[in-house]
């Protein structure tokens, strides 16, 4: 006869069970030892006949647990699979939802390999870094070369400043300024992968709570 309970229940039954089929093999004893002149085996310390009873109880019960584990996880992976769950970015089964949400996280079989846009976030973020160093670092040393231009020109006496002709210098200026190329005007890229990285993240956490504590299964 069928159950029908909560995911969320089956969630925590399923937990529970890993702790508990674990727990039960560990304590288990399914081999011992005996002498032909004693009544009890070596290690368990009790008649032959009921260690041998014992014994297949305790595996019986441990390949129950383990059938009953299987049929909820079974349960679990066929609801996540057909219930679905709506975000601001999209309908997701349950299933598709927990594997974006584990990607996004950096978990799951590729861990952070597969977080694609938090690797293209880090890329843009350092490349646009580097490359507004980079300027400031070359524009630095152009006004410097700049002004040694115009000392040259003008000399010390910066009486005669205006009448000297420094629209060399400015046209050096212009021509060798190091200018940003950023067509994607990466700081606003950068803004929006973010925003609807904590936005997806808290909508598949809410709404696949939600779909959790309102779908029943059947096991």
């Amino acid at each position: 006869m069928s159950e029908k309970m909560l995911v969320t229940q089956a969630l925590d039954e399923r937990d529970l069970l890993v702790k508990k089929i674990a727990d039960k093999i560990e304590k288990a004893s399914f081999v011992d030892t005996i002498k032909p002149n004693e009544e009890k085996v070596y290690a368990k310390r009790v008649g032959k006949e009921e260690f041998a009873k014992e014994a297949e109880a305790a595996y019986q019960q441990i390949i129950d647990l383990i059938d009953r584990f299987q049929k909820i996880d079974a349960a679990i992976v066929a609801s996540n699979a057909k219930t679905e769950i709506t975000t601001s970015y999209g309908t997701f089964t349950v299933a598709g939802a927990i594997s974006l949400r584990s990607r996004l996280r950096g978990m799951g079989a590729y861990e952070g390999e597969a977080d694609f846009e938090g690797k293209l976030q880090d890329k843009l973020r350092y490349e646009y870094g580097e490359r507004v160093r980079f300027c400031e670092a070359k524009n630095s040393q152009l006004q410097s070369t700049a002004e040694d231009m115009r000392l040259s020109i003008l000399g010390k006496d910066s009486k005669t400043k205006d009448e000297k002709p420094l629209g060399v210098v400015d046209a050096y200026v212009k021509e060798n300024t190091t200018e940003l190329v950023d067509p994607l005007d990466v700081r606003k890229k950068l803004e929006a992968l973010e925003e609807k990285r904590n936005t997806l993240l808290t909508e598949l956490d809410t709404q696949i709570k939600v779909s959790n504590a309102t779908t029943f299964i059947e096991v």
